[in-house]
């Protein structure tokens, strides 16, 4: 059965969304359409408020995320409008920023505190007053003033955080701005000079001031480049000099972003609040909002194929939904786990930034160019060097080599979301749902130590040093030194995927330990369900071509001989593609490959999975070299189950430059 609107979702039932068939700007709105639709059943009475299906608790107050609700969803509709497009629930948003703004309101949304969620949601609503033709026009002479006390008075008497936040209070001074409204000049140009201190060169930008080292999706297309397009447009005309830098900004960094999305339209997970989904791809669409002119070799048919692949791809993730079809907290499917503490159950729904081409004129070359591949132009490595970056695109997915970056806080599951050695487009990362035992740390393309005999462990969270360096050839390797404890010392070199050897990459690690440590040095993990019955994975049948090596034997049995091979021989998977790990030094290091029977949830794509993990322990005092070789050749079209493992009984060597670093220590 398909689903409708106000309809539930049923056992066999599809999402309206999935549905649209993405071709061309009418298509697109109508996936807007469908995303929207099943937010009316949960307006309050007086529209002000959405209560999103999840009871979920979240850092801020109830009427916060309620305003979320409706906040966020505008982020779309404001980008119909503005399009000229229509949709015949919008006076539902109307009716509800009346009544929101409205202190006389039982449904009044409040002042904002220092430091308060309120202070993101007045972003969209800036927005769309900006552009959502008729929307000021609609309001009566008190209602605007109130829209002004909450929107601009508030906010320009509050402290903000000290990062894309500012953003926020520059749109909700724009808004009015727009409108010949109330509003502070002054904070608007302080903010984005203060913002500018964030920029750090070839385009990117830091989400915070100078100590931090954050450059992820808020970086881009969540918040900081994309909301400096979107200022180039509507103030390019009043402030021209800005509006021309962060134009000139996005066309530096857009030939870095463009290795974020692989063929088949995925983006690489990475780093926090990729709950947002697609939002991911907001960048590309604010580049023609702006209508900047695109670096070589990027046309505007490979921007277009960007947006609506990566749309396509969400459409093949059905579990994303609740029953009533809104969307849920998670990734690929509902996840707490995954969740940062300020995600309410509206939350995800700035997701709707990616429908900013929605605002893009159907006469622009973004809509009327025919879909192209940038992968037909671009290379397949590049190195990145403002966020500590080795991209590549070899053996069926984009992958990012990471070092150096870390979250301003220390967010849950944060050593996960950027302290990884490996980030895929097919194989996202996985961040615990527990902290005791391998099996909730789920170490995906991490090094884990632990001293307690294997009941805590430690990852790579903060680099004491990180840079991407050159060795023989001139090859980018990617280096950093990190301690787990004050008296184990780790320096780690990732070296990428190449085409000769584009299903595998290396990670070295030098490791001094002033204690005893158990190590566990896990690959990418990947889905633990066979195809025919869904149960997990037995050992590796190469007539189904499914299976493991060697056999994982799961609830935290770690003793059974059969669960467990040399680390020479390696552990791998098999699925939904293939991954493994092999030790590459001498034997006598004693290495050992086994499965992770990862907790359930923890992973971002897929609910159930399994790590092919070396293990080892390090005496007191000892110093040693480990050398692993990560494989993974995802699913695909075109790679048949018979070929997950080519390249796996070839594992790369140790490189020459490496050994004579080895021999050297």
């Amino acid at each position: 059965m398909t689903a409708q609107p106000g309809l539930v979702i049923g056992y066999n039932g599809v999402h309206p969304f999935s549905e649209v068939n993405i071709s061309d700007r009418g298509s697109v709105q109508d996936l807007l359409r469908a995303l929207l639709d099943p937010l009316e059943p949960f307006f309050s009475p007086n529209r002000a408020r959405v209560r999103v299906p999840g009871a979920t608790g979240v850092r801020f107050d109830q009427t916060a995320s309620e305003v979320e609700g409706i906040c966020r969803p505008l982020w779309g509709l404001a980008c119909l409008l503005a399009g000229k497009g229509d949709y015949e629930r919008a006076q539902l948003w109307i009716d509800g920023i009346k009544a929101g703004t409205d202190p006389e309101n039982p449904e009044y949304w409040g002042y904002p505190q220092d430091n308060d969620q309120r202070m993101v949601e007045m972003c969209p609503l800036g927005f769309a007053l900006a552009v959502a033709p008729g929307l000021w026009a609609s309001l009566s002479e008190k209602e605007r003033q109130n829209v002004e006390n909450w929107l601009g008075n508030s906010i320009n008497q509050k402290n903000m955080p000290n990062t894309n936040w500012l953003w926020f209070r520059v749109f909700a001074n724009l808004g009015l701005k727009k409108n010949g409204g109330k509003f502070s000049q002054q904070r608007l140009d302080s903010d984005i000079e203060h913002l500018d201190t964030f920029y750090r060169g070839d385009g990117w930008s830091n989400d915070g001031p100078e100590h931090i080292h954050q450059m992820d999706y808020y970086s881009s297309s969540f918040a900081i480049h994309f909301l400096q397009l979107l200022y180039a447009h509507l103030a390019g005309d009043q402030d021209p000099e800005r509006a021309a830098e962060f134009k000139k900004r996005a066309r530096l960094v857009a030939l870095d972003l463009a290795h974020y999305f692989d063929q088949e339209g995925r983006a690489i997970p990475f780093g926090r609040s990729v709950g947002y989904r697609f939002a991911m791809c907001s960048f590309w669409g604010a580049l023609a909002y702006a209508d900047v002119e695109l670096p070589a070799p990027l046309t505007w048919g490979m921007v277009k194929g960007i947006v609506l692949r990566h749309l396509r791809w969400w459409q093949t993730q059905h579990n994303i939904w609740s029953s009533s079809g809104t969307l849920t907290i998670g990734y690929s499917y509902p996840n707490m786990y995954m969740a940062e503490n300020y995600n309410s159950p509206g939350s995800p729904y700035w997701a709707c930034l990616a429908f900013i081409c929605l605002a893009v004129p159907e006469t622009h070359p973004f809509w009327t160019s025919k879909e192209e591949s940038h992968w037909a132009v671009i290379p397949r490595t590049r190195l990145l060097r403002r966020p500590g970056h080795i991209m590549t695109n070899f053996g069926g997915h984009c992958m990012l080599l990471s070092s150096g970056q870390a979250c301003g806080y220390p967010m849950k599951g944060t050593h996960a979301k950027y302290g990884c050695f490996a980030y895929s487009s097919a194989y996202g990362y996985s961040a615990p749902p527990g902290l005791f035992t391998l099996e909730q740390y789920a170490l995906a393309s991490q090094l884990g130590l632990s001293d307690d005999g294997g009941e805590y462990w430690k990852t790579r969270r903060i680099s004491e040093y990180s840079g991407i360096e050159t060795r023989a050839d001139d090859k980018p390797v990617l280096v950093s030194t990190w301690k787990p404890f004050p008296d184990v010392h780790i320096k780690t070199y990732l070296v990428p995927s190449e085409e000769d050897r584009p299903n595998w990459h290396i990670r070295a690690h030098r490791i001094e330990a002033g204690r005893e440590v158990m190590t566990a040095d896990g690959s990418f993990a990947i889905c633990n369900e066979r195809t025919a019955d869904g149960r997990f994975l037995g050992l590796y049948d190469a007539a189904s071509g499914e299976g493991t090596q060697p056999r994982l034997i799961g609830h935290y049995d770690v003793t059974s001989p059969e669960g467990w091979a040399p680390g020479a021989r390696g552990a791998f998977a098999v699925s939904k593609g293939a991954v493994g790990i092999k030790a590459l030094e001498s034997e006598e290091m004693g290495r050992r490959a086994m499965l992770v029977n990862a907790d359930p949830n923890s992973n971002l794509l897929e609910s159930r999975t399994t790590i092919p993990t070396l293990q080892h322990t390090i005496n007191r005092g000892s110093s040693v070299w480990y050398i692993s070789a990560i494989f993974a050749r995802p699913a695909g079209p075109g790679v048949e189950k018979e070929a997950y493992l080519d390249g796996w009984d070839h594992p790369p060597g140790i490189p020459a430059w490496l050994q004579q670093e080895m021999d050297r220590k």
